[in-house]
């Protein structure tokens, strides 16, 4: 393909898709109110999506790589229009989190594939800059899916303003199928589950997966109840006031930045800073001061979006084989812990008020610091394999992995 292949069509279905997936997130307090339940499980709402995504990209994983990349995004982005729709209509908060169930399983198509198409399609042409303009899409997503319910639920309340969100898919769709460049064939193995195992053996994919989970653990459990703290005294904010600090969301335009710089440095460098500032941005979040409430918000969106485009540049040159069942692994493992997350952070706001959600944040993202650490450290105190071609060296100048392919152990 000549030229710099067009990412439109891509990037407006990643937008729609991220719109639905945390569109309840900036409305809990009003949903509580609603069906009459408690914070934790008003945070449902948030956690089944999050959970069937973890579950459905072992299976979009796979069905791209034997049935290709644009059919997955076109299908995915489709089929998530329906439940979309429908949470206008359901009459009780268990068929409401049927349908965010269902929406979980559409978005796998769209986020476990898109990692190995923008590598295959726009990587070539655009470096580590096209992974942070993906992640720049699902930043735009995030907006309209927050700030933007929480306006519009105003005018038509909660339950249009979700379901307004389908347009986004459907066009997203439309443009897709008519605009989307095709994707190489890619290279998988000839048995579905051996290939998945194998990856489980990847240690770059491993890291990968530390990395990114512990930012989306935190990420969640901070922005899912930062609207209970700011609804509460001394701030008492309404829903509307409450709901436009997921306007910092707009640092994450920091992703295409981040990508050049884990060109430069290596991705596991830039996901080490980026864990850095959200444990930074937690830590602010504590006093009872707006201001540092806000700046603290603004670090965590900054970490969580530089961070994250680093990690998956991380798991996309983890392996040139069956990278869609690479892919499925990293974001099983990730939105399973952005689901317990959800959950979880909802029970230490009921048991420990806002201390607890920064102590349960805190603590993934020192763990995944300490596992990316010692992870250098160990490569740094092995020489010997920057010997050999295509295997992961450790160079403060360049990529963590160079040569003829990827890391050995990925193979």
């Amino acid at each position: 393909m000549s030229g710099r292949p067009r990412m439109f069509g891509f990037l407006l279905g990643a937008t729609g898709m991220f719109a639905t997936m945390y569109s309840t997130q900036a409305i809990l307090p009003e949903i509580g109110r609603t069906f009459r339940v408690s914070a934790s499980v008003t945070g449902l709402s948030v956690s089944v999506t999050v959970l069937m995504v973890a579950l459905g990209g072992w299976l979009w994983g796979a069905y791209s790589d034997r049935r290709g990349r644009k059919r997955s995004l076109v299908w995915a982005s489709a089929l998530l229009v329906l439940p979309t729709v429908a949470l206008a209509f359901v009459p009780s908060l268990f068929l409401f989190l049927c349908c965010r169930a269902l929406q979980g399983l559409c978005m796998p198509g769209l986020l476990t594939v898109g990692v190995p198409y923008v590598a295959e399609v726009f990587t070539p042409a655009l470096g580590g800059r096209a992974m942070g303009r993906y992640l720049v899409a699902l930043v735009v997503g995030g907006l309209l899916g927050r700030v933007g319910v929480a306006d519009l639920s105003t005018a038509i309340g909660w339950r249009g303003a979700l379901a307004a969100l389908a347009v986004l898919p459907a066009a997203g769709a439309l443009v897709m199928i008519r605009t989307l460049p095709d994707a190489p064939q890619p290279r998988r193995s000839s048995r579905q589950l051996g290939a998945a195992l194998a990856q489980l053996r990847n240690g770059q994919l491993r890291q990968a997966t530390l990395g990114g989970s512990a930012l989306l653990f935190s990420f969640i459990s901070v922005f899912s109840y930062i609207t209970y703290r700011l609804e509460a005294a001394p701030f008492s904010f309404g829903t509307r006031e409450a709901s436009l600090v997921f306007l910092l969301w707009a640092v994450g335009s920091v992703g295409p930045l981040a990508g050049r710089l884990a060109d430069r440095f290596g991705w596991k460098r830039v996901a080490l800073a980026s864990l850095s500032c959200t444990t930074a941005g937690v830590l602010l979040t504590l006093p009872a001061v707006i201001w540092s409430v806000g700046v603290g918000l603004a670090l965590v969106a900054a970490g969580m979006f530089s961070g994250v485009t680093a990690v998956q540049i991380g798991v996309a040159s983890s392996t040139q084989r069956d990278r869609g069942s690479a892919s499925g692994v990293y974001f099983t493992c990730y939105y399973l812990a952005g689901a317990v997350g959800a959950y979880v952070a909802g029970l230490t706001w009921q048991a420990l008020s806002w201390p607890g959600v920064v102590l349960i944040s805190v603590f993934a993202l020192g763990s995944a610091l300490f596992g990316l650490g010692r992870g250098m450290s160990a490569a740094v105190r092995s020489p010997e394999q920057s010997q050999r071609p295509g295997v992961a060296v450790v160079d403060a100048s360049g990529p963590d992995w160079v040569g003829g392919g990827p890391p050995e152990a990925s193979r």
